[in-house]
């Protein structure tokens, strides 16, 4: 007879099944059948222990993986059992506060916050400082706010009424924080880390509170459990005290959230914090071929903080792994839409069955281009199309309106940012334009003295569009769009959104039209430009359900798993990342290792690395491959596309120069040359900041160096060994990044952060909180 829920278990997942006593830690790999191993001993607990399912907790981070878990765990035991502590980290927080927060004097109607709330909550503040982003942005406010929940006692000044101490190293944050706080407890609002930090302090305070629900909860599960954070893992490891069953499944080696708190050390050193704790390793894989699997175990064994393991399967060999250097942007995406008709022609496959990945949202510009170019179907995943966001729209509908003056780009944008001009505005407007048969734009021309359309905001609009004409006719669309954002008051209204992802990708829109322009050799035609974008824009609304490719980020992808796979823009500052290098050195580089990691296993049959040259607007060097991409032996994988000698030595090169280490090169009391300010001496070594802090002797001055700086160089105490900084120069002219292709291009008057780039971890596109786990 067979059982439903040992049935179909390979020994190391039976082995997790049937562990169900003391402290449990099992590193389950990609594709290893992790939730089947977690839903069955969920139901083995209950079915075959007898153990009340209320009595245990099963925690992930995804309101996604909590709803599949509870089906599988139905599907085993059936529906008569209350399985509601299969949640959400969150969704437990809020089912205890519910029942005891009265502990601390709050309303059990409290108001949980989402992100938007958040920034509802930021516009007020900002408003009442006076300040927009060009001081702070939204996403820097609430990543300062996050951290200082989560290293100072704000629980004390909100529960307590105690004075609030700012921080003076960041006064203006901290101004911004403490009256963010205060809007909170005026309204009784917790925030999604303040669910965490209320459920924890209420445990920590209230001992009576603390028992009653360590005895209630017999076996404690975290799932994916690489991604807990300190406040997480204290939470479960404090409840799980009197019963001491704790169980604990994930990969260390898929950890990829450790910019938001992740701290991969609690299941890697699991079994050092408690002696006697069971490990088991889940490394059958069932997803991918042998070729697959050789790249990602390969890539992954450069990472020190992991459990060793190598992923194995008895899959069939596969297709070897391919990757593809192109020449430029388009020979890249071209070659990927060609590969797909490839793979549609000789594999039977569906548009459904491939997926591209890329490391942020703004690199789907040129994949979407190139599909669609090529009549390729396609769905963007978690974020909205590169041409139908807002501000995309919002710069298209100008250009459009200058040449073609029609009525949908005039509708968008003429009291947009507002003008003062209302619904009667423009229902006179509208009734004017129908009985004189002309467009909206010029009806308000030809009729601009009627006393109902005669406003300073219509005057202002009509003069703003005369100027942008003349503008057209000496620039560049690039340089056009640039002008538009100064002197429509976008750019301004943008910035004090405080949502920076729009200013990152139109950043990526002018880099697309630059480029557009040096492959013609001249200036684009904007009328023809504009009727290209269009068939960008005129596609229909995409369901999940529809035959299309798929296009996502890599931090979406987690979990999921695709038969055909591109990772798209492997390229060096973009995977890895070269800012979450420079702000966190070589844990950086482990984690967007990992990333990679995550890409190559989410691939079943087949997986392509594509990579092309050109200039990096984001980090304003050359492209070249990712340093990952020379972590792989030559023999597991085939290369379609030249790399030249050249190519190769500038990308080591390049990859050095871009490489973060937990060693500075320098300590304090070292003499180091700088090839301008000549000789000086560290004074102090700042590794929270990335900094030296170095005494120029000539200028007599304390100047910031970054660690990443690459022209400061050991001195001797002899000067006739040190090196002139013209030699110094000289030395490293190979090395030299390109220079900023906005630097002499912006119009005199834009503000010179509105290109400014940012954190590709946050490029989400929306917010913070979309590319990842939370909020649920």
């Amino acid at each position: 007879m067979s059982d439903p829920i040992l049935e179909n278990l390979n020994p190391n997942q039976l082995q997790a099944v049937k562990t169900t006593e003391g402290y449990v830690r099992v590193i389950a790999g990609a594709g290893s059948g992790k939730t089947k191993a977690l839903t069955s001993r969920f139901a083995y607990i209950v079915d075959r222990l007898g153990i009340n399912s209320s009595n245990i907790l099963c925690v992930t981070f995804t309101n996604k993986a909590a709803q599949e878990m509870k089906k599988r765990v139905k599907a085993l035991i059936g529906d008569l059992y209350d399985v509601s502590f299969i949640t959400t980290y969150h969704g437990f927080c809020v089912r205890f506060l519910r029942e005891e927060i009265n502990k601390i004097h709050y309303p059990k109607n409290f108001i949980i916050l989402d992100a938007e709330d958040q920034k509802t909550i930021l516009r007020e503040v900002f408003t009442e400082l006076d300040i927009n982003s060009k001081n702070l942005t939204f996403k820097q406010v609430l990543r300062f706010i996050s951290k200082q929940k989560s290293t100072s006692d704000y629980l004390a000044y909100m529960l307590e009424n105690k004075s609030f101490t700012p921080d003076q190293k960041d006064s203006l944050s901290s101004q911004v924080y403490q009256k963010y706080l205060d809007k909170q407890k005026r309204n009784y609002a917790l925030d999604f880390d303040d669910l965490i930090h209320f459920t924890a302090f209420i445990l920590d305070s209230n001992p009576d509170v603390l028992l009653k629900w360590q005895q209630m909860l017999h076996y404690i599960q975290v799932d994916e459990a690489q991604d807990s954070s300190d406040n997480q893992f204290h939470l479960v490891e404090m409840l799980s005290r009197v019963h001491q069953n704790l169980f604990l499944v994930g990969d260390p080696d898929q950890t990829i959230y450790e910019w938001r708190g992740a701290k991969p050390e609690y299941l890697v050193e699991f079994d050092q914090m408690f002696p006697g704790t069971k490990t088991i390793i889940m490394n059958q894989n069932y997803r991918s071929t042998p070729n697959i699997l050789k790249v990602g175990n390969h890539i992954i064994k450069n990472n020190t903080v992991r459990v060793d393991k190598d992923m194995v399967t008895d899959n069939p060999e596969g297709v070897e792994v391919v990757h593809f250097h192109g020449k430029n942007d388009f020979e890249e995406t071209l070659w990927v839409a060609s590969e797909i008709k490839e793979i549609l022609k000789t594999e039977n496959a569906a548009y459904s069955d491939i997926t591209i990945l890329y490391r942020s949202n703004h690199l789907s510009r040129n994949i979407e281009q190139a599909l669609i170019k090529e009549n390729i179907p396609y769905a963007i995943f978690g974020g909205v199309r590169f041409f139908e966001r807002r501000e995309i729209k919002d710069v298209l509908s100008f250009l459009r309106l200058i040449v073609q003056g029609d009525n949908f780009s005039f509708l968008r944008m003429f009291n947009h940012p507002a003008r003062g001009l209302g619904k009667k505005f423009l229902e006179k407007l509208s009734l004017l334009a129908n009985e004189q048969n002309l467009s909206l734009l010029q009806a308000l021309q030809n009729n601009i003295e009627d006393k109902e359309l005669n406003k300073k905001g219509a005057a202002d609009f009509l003069s703003l569009v005369a100027d942008l004409k003349i503008d057209a006719q000496s620039n560049s669309i690039s340089d056009l769009v640039k002008i538009i954002l100064d002197k429509s008051g976008l750019s301004e209204l943008y910035r004090k959104d405080g949502d920076d992802d729009r200013l990152e990708n139109i950043k990526e829109l002018v880099s697309s039209m630059m480029l557009l322009e040096k492959e013609n050799n001249g200036p684009v035609n904007i009328v023809e430009y504009l009727q290209e974008i269009a068939l960008y824009t005129d596609m229909d609304k995409d369901t999940e359900n529809q035959d299309k490719v798929r296009l996502m980020t890599i931090h979406i992808s987690k979990g999921l798993e695709f038969p055909y796979v591109f990772l798209c823009g492997f390229t060096e500052g973009v995977l890895p990342s070269a800012l979450s290098i420079k702000e966190r050195r070589k844990r950086a580089i482990e984690e967007e290792r990992r990333l990679m990691y995550v890409a190559v296993t989410r691939a079943e049959k087949r997986f392509y690395m594509t990579d092309s040259e050109g200039f990096n607007f984001t980090t304003g060097l050359n492209k070249y491959p990712s340093r990952f991409l020379f972590e792989i032996k030559e023999e597991f994988y085939v290369r379609k596309g030249k790399l030249s000698p050249e190519i190769l030595q500038a990308s080591q090169a390049t990859a050095a120069s871009l490489s973060g280490s937990s060693d500075t090169a320098f300590k304090a009391g070292d003499l180091v040359m700088h090839p301008v300010w000549n000789k000086g001496k560290v004074q102090a070594v700042d590794r929270e900041k990335n900094q030296y802090i170095v005494h120029f002797f000539e200028m007599d001055r304390e100047k910031p160096i970054d660690f990443a700086f690459r022209f400061l160089e050991p001195a001797s105490d002899s000067e006739e060994n040190s090196v002139s900084p013209s030699e110094f120069l000289n030395i490293h002219e190979g090395l030299k990044s390109a220079p900023d292709p906005f630097a002499e291009s912006l119009h005199s008057n834009t503000p010179s952060d509105i290109f400014e780039d940012e954190n590709p971890d946050h490029s989400s596109g929306k917010n913070d909180f979309i590319d990842g786990k939370w909020p649920e």
